[in-house]
């Protein structure tokens, strides 16, 4: 790839934007210009995904490309330029466009004279601290680190240099504050943790490396420098019996978010199977009703309603737990979470304030909320936030399940298939609709005592519907 020396203010430097919150890295999806193609303020250049959502990049100038510092399907760290536009083309001569470099081969450019400290970001995303730090390559972290060392020890033989600014105590493993929190999480000693990244950095998949069973001595990084010359697709590495797929973007996020809270809160599942025959009964009448005309009825929409109904009867379960001040935080409020199977993987958007939304409010919320999951267009902002989560695991068949806490949250209600099976009712065996629920819940918030009345509440109202009348 042809790297770019700025030497006056008529390139500019499109730099990889913080698109969510604290995220550091996007994958590059597609992009949507070329070199020499004409672009103005507010374009969109580029798709990205981060590890919540696909996010459309728009530029901040108008110009000409010149280059683009990256080829589709390549991991770029927040900070990193990733394209450079021609502002005053025809000025003067300028070095002829570049194409995007090879995937996974990025060449370290030269920086951009921009203000110091500062990143372009999205509108509504605030801006993040500037770096010019390139992700290293698998496999250089040792070497780098050993040079590193060497360097050091001969300023501090000598005594000639200035002190490196954060530096941590000498025998200190490296590493940032949110992996040192996950090694304490795991119960990893960061001095048994061998790094990977740059300069001897410890990462957060080292210490997830270092948490797995013993693996065979083979590296999976022998696999990586094969992955330069082969089709870029979802599996790009296999043979006839089996088949590697990449683990990044949002699959990798729900891996390591899963991990984290599966080690963190202790879980407990609780379980009720409950005849909601009259719930189906009302979800038809709603479907007749003129005041539900426009918006989806379903199950889910009565469900989602006992839940918030149960919530507001036993506020206590809709907290969090905050282990750096060790306090339990209420939420006077209900970012009412929904699981959603999409191409991307699972993603859990949010109803905002859906406590305070009428039954038509939450069926239209409801209906938004899955449309764009499936669309492939949920935002880093409508994933963030949540209190409590529900997941219909019944929509394939399945009875029931024991879910794991969304990360943060108190509480996920797991909802099973409806079927019809025989059931007492009014001393007789009639068939009935019945389905199971299971509530998982952090026991240290949430005592058995409390998650009981929760999930008792909500099987309540499925079976009695008009409780959210009397109850609401």
């Amino acid at each position: 790839m042809t790297t770019m020396t700025q030497t006056s203010a008529r390139f500019r430097e499109f730099k990889m934007p913080d698109v969510g919150e604290g995220l550091t890295e996007a994958e590059i999806l597609k992009w949507f210009v070329q070199p020499g193609d004409t672009v103005t303020d507010g374009q969109v250049v580029c798709e990205v995904e981060t590890a919540k959502a696909a996010v459309e990049l728009p530029i901040p100038f108008d110009g000409v490309v010149h280059e683009l510092r990256f080829a589709e399907g390549t991991t770029v760290d927040v900070g990193e330029v990733i394209i450079t536009v021609d502002v005053a083309p025809g000025s003067e001569d300028a070095p002829a466009p570049a194409a995007a470099a090879p995937a996974q081969e990025p060449v370290e450019a030269a920086p951009a004279e921009e203000p110091k400290g500062r990143t372009p970001v999205l509108v509504g995303y605030g801006v993040a601290e500037s770096s010019t730090k390139r992700r290293p390559r698998k496999g250089a972290a040792p070497e780098a680190a050993a040079v590193a060392a060497a360097v050091q020890a001969e300023l501090n033989g000598h005594g000639s240099a200035a002190p490196v600014v954060d530096a941590p105590p000498v025998g200190r493993p490296l590493a940032k504050p949110p992996v040192r929190k996950l090694a304490k999480d795991l119960g990893i000693d960061l001095a048994t943790v061998v790094p990977t990244g740059k300069d001897g950095i410890i990462t957060r998949e080292d210490v997830h490396a270092a948490a797995a069973p013993a693996a065979p001595a083979v590296a999976p990084e022998v696999a990586e420098p094969v992955a330069v010359s082969v089709p870029e697709t979802p599996a790009t590495v296999g043979s006839a019996r089996e088949t590697r797929i990449p683990v990044k973007g949002v699959r990798k996020a729900i891996a390591q978010a899963m991990v984290g809270s599966a080690f963190t809160a202790p879980h407990v599942t609780e379980f009720v199977t409950v005849d909601v025959t009259r719930t189906m009964k009302l979800v038809a009448e709603l479907k007749e009703d003129k005041e539900m005309a426009g918006v989806r009825v379903n199950p889910l929409l009565i469900i989602a309603k006992a839940l918030l109904v149960a919530i507001k009867r036993n506020p206590e379960v809709n907290a969090a737990w905050d282990e750096a001040n060790q306090e339990i935080v209420q939420k006077h409020y209900v970012n009412l979470g929904i699981a959603a199977a999409t191409p991307r993987g699972l993603i859990v958007p949010n109803i905002k304030d859906a406590h305070d939304k009428t039954l038509p409010q939450l069926a239209t919320a409801l209906g938004e909320l899955v449309a764009t999951a499936r669309d492939g267009k949920t935002s880093p902002a409508a994933m963030a936030g949540g209190t409590v989560t529900i997941t219909n695991v019944g929509v394939f068949g399945v009875d029931t399940g024991t879910p794991i806490l969304n990360p943060g949250e108190s509480a996920i209600l797991a909802v099973g298939a409806i079927k019809l099976q025989p059931w007492v009712h009014k001393d007789k065996v009639k068939p009935r609709q019945v389905t199971t629920l299971a509530l998982s819940f952090d026991h240290r918030l949430v005592d058995g005592e409390l998650g009981s009345k929760v999930l008792a509440d909500v099987a309540a109202i499925l079976e009695q519907p008009k409780r959210l009348i009397t109850w609401a």
